[in-house]
């Protein structure tokens, strides 16, 4: 029996979420990630390099998190004004666009985890599986492991995406290859103010900010989603974070967030506190009790079978 939240349990997302011409309240977490970003890359010399390490890598941990917030409609009822927030490129090797088309195509809920369906999904086929020999297969398997999502996670979903984003352009997609083009012009904006307006060290950048930012973001991403037959069921809560819960503008509420995506970030602990019986009996009781809880079980042992159950048999060309 389906545990989907209907409009007798959990209220309509029009009537979660305050309707608002300007969300403030998304306007002013911009100009403080975008002027602390601006702020550490020009003052860097003057502060340790471990505390320029740690706020770089949170502030494009942060900024990922305002992007996923306007992707989703905020903090305006603009599109285009929206886009605009989200689109600076501080990471520099996701482009906005293709992290806002992939994200959406993640929120049909009855593919989540699905390693065709979900870009997002972290789960293999059992051809792409076997495809991988012994090598592959042990990298992937560490990296179902907390530690592992957090070491080499990173560098393995960089180079996984930008090899599969060259292999797209060459064979010739041009929609494509032009918001490549849009976001190498942001590249260079950003690259010239770090690099030669605040001369920061490219191994400063790409290893405080640009890695250590994707750990973070890993980090959240690491216990959001486990396969279950009911998709209801395949998304978590991480309870009791109040320091990463701002990072990741409450995103660790998860289940919260796929049945109602429009609710804007500031209201999510609210509406979170309300109707916490009704979302974990919807998402089956999947709840961890802050990150601590998530590293006490997954530490070094993994998540998941990295093997998606509903492609596990191998299937001949």
């Amino acid at each position: 029996m389906s545990s989907h939240l209907s409009s007798d349990t959990l209220p309509s997302q029009s009537a979660l979420s305050v309707i608002a011409r300007i969300e403030w309240q998304t306007v002013a977490l911009a100009l403080v990630i975008y002027g602390d970003f601006f702020g550490l890359t020009w003052f860097w010399q003057q502060l340790p390099a471990a505390v320029v390490f740690g706020l770089g890598g949170w502030l494009i941990a942060w900024h990922g998190s305002l992007q996923h917030e306007v992707i989703h409609g905020h903090p305006t009822r603009s599109r285009l004004v929206n886009d605009a927030i989200g689109w600076p490129p501080l990471s520099l090797w996701l482009p906005y666009a293709i992290y806002r088309e992939e994200h959406l195509v993640h929120h049909r809920d009855e593919h989540l985890t699905d390693p065709i369906e979900d870009p997002e999904s972290s789960y293999f086929t059992q051809n792409a599986w076997e495809a991988m020999g012994r090598p592959g297969k042990a990298l992937a398997s560490w990296n179902t492991t907390l530690l592992g999502r957090l070491t080499i996670g990173p560098l393995v979903m960089i180079v996984n995406f930008l090899a599969q984003e060259t292999v797209q352009i060459l064979k010739g997609d041009r929609q494509r290859a032009y918001i490549w083009a849009r976001h190498m012009i942001g590249v260079a904006f950003v690259s010239a103010w770090v690099f030669w307006i605040c001369d920061m060290p490219l191994w400063l950048y790409l290893l405080g900010f640009v890695y250590f930012g994707a750990a973070l973001s890993r980090l959240r991403s690491y216990a959001e989603h486990r396969y279950a037959d009911n998709h209801d069921e395949r998304t978590a809560i991480v309870e009791n974070s109040a320091l990463f819960g701002v990072l990741f503008l409450f995103n660790n509420l998860h289940v919260l967030h796929h049945q109602r995506p429009g609710v804007p970030w500031y209201r999510i602990p609210f509406l979170y506190r309300r109707y916490r019986t009704i979302l974990i009996e919807a998402n089956g009781g999947l709840v961890y009790d802050g990150y601590r809880d998530v590293a006490r079980r997954f530490l070094l042992r993994p998540h998941d079978d990295p093997r998606h159950p509903r492609h596990c048999q191998r299937s001949d060309p």
